[in-house]
């Protein structure tokens, strides 16, 4: 019974601390299946985490159901599933209810703004502290760089993706306003 709670407490905080979903969570889940219980070994983490990549589905259930499977078997699969979908089931009640309220308000949006950072860096330390742990060879550090130069190359679609979709509307608009013009005096093409 001690395992079981433990198991639900444990993916309780996983899925209270999961804002920006699957790779931000992955410290979280690190830190209280390997450092803080032990019910798994930096290894083994490693090897699931590979696993879980290929069967579709939030990454943090299926930490939660190896996991509890491990620990407690089925009771324990309940358990810390239970425990992993409590919070995010909680939390998005409320903000379904409130959030016509407070949508406009400055500090709200500007909240929402700051998160997006923090699972910046969360995703960041995961990838550092992996990559170290990981590999001392060339092909370790080779998806290090891949990682890096893809992470740049969204931060950049990120930050130009409003001027080129600008860019695409002031094209279409100039192109409808163009064809209206052309119907308007009467030209036709022959």
């Amino acid at each position: 019974m001690e395992d079981l709670i433990k198991l639900f407490l444990s993916f309780l905080k996983v899925g209270s601390l999961s804002f920006g979903g699957a790779y931000s969570l992955l410290p979280v889940i690190e830190h209280e299946t390997v450092v803080h219980h032990s019910w798994l070994t930096n290894d083994e983490f490693l090897k699931i985490l590979s696993m879980v990549e290929i069967i579709p589905g939030a990454i943090s259930i299926k930490f939660a159901t190896y996991t509890g499977y491990k620990v407690a078997g089925i009771p324990g699969v309940i358990a810390a599933n239970l425990g992993n979908l409590t919070a995010p089931v909680v939390l998005i009640s409320l903000a379904v209810y409130f959030y016509s309220y407070i949508e406009s308000h400055e500090y709200v949006k500007n909240a929402l703004n700051g998160v997006k950072f923090a699972i910046l860096g969360m995703i960041l330390a995961i990838v550092y502290q992996y990559t170290l742990k990981s590999s001392d060879d060339w092909l370790g550090y080779m998806f290090l760089a891949m990682g890096a130069g893809a992470f740049s190359a969204g931060i950049f679609h990120l930050m130009t993706h409003a001027f080129f979709k600008a860019l695409l509307f002031l094209g279409a608009g100039a192109v409808i306003h163009s064809m209206q013009l052309i119907i308007s005096v009467g030209f036709t093409i022959t």
